[in-house]
């Protein structure tokens, strides 16, 4: 992601297309999978009105923040 943003920042005039190839079973592919469940957890405690801080499971805190 850090070199999509920077093709963007160094003065590109022209539409930039970046391609991720990620392979199935590999570490890269595992990681990808965690931030996106790391995303999730964090939209879903941020983007409420109700907090749902008191609802949150050890394994909950511990994917966040680990």
């Amino acid at each position: 992601m850090q070199a999509i943003d920077r093709a963007h920042r160094i003065g590109q005039k022209r539409v930039v297309n970046a391609y991720r190839l990620v392979c199935r079973g590999t570490v890269e592919e595992r990681v990808l999978e965690l931030q996106a469940q790391k995303k999730a957890l964090s939209d879903a405690i941020l983007g409420n009105e109700r907090s749902l801080l008191q609802d949150l499971t050890r394994a909950d805190l511990e994917l966040l923040l680990g």
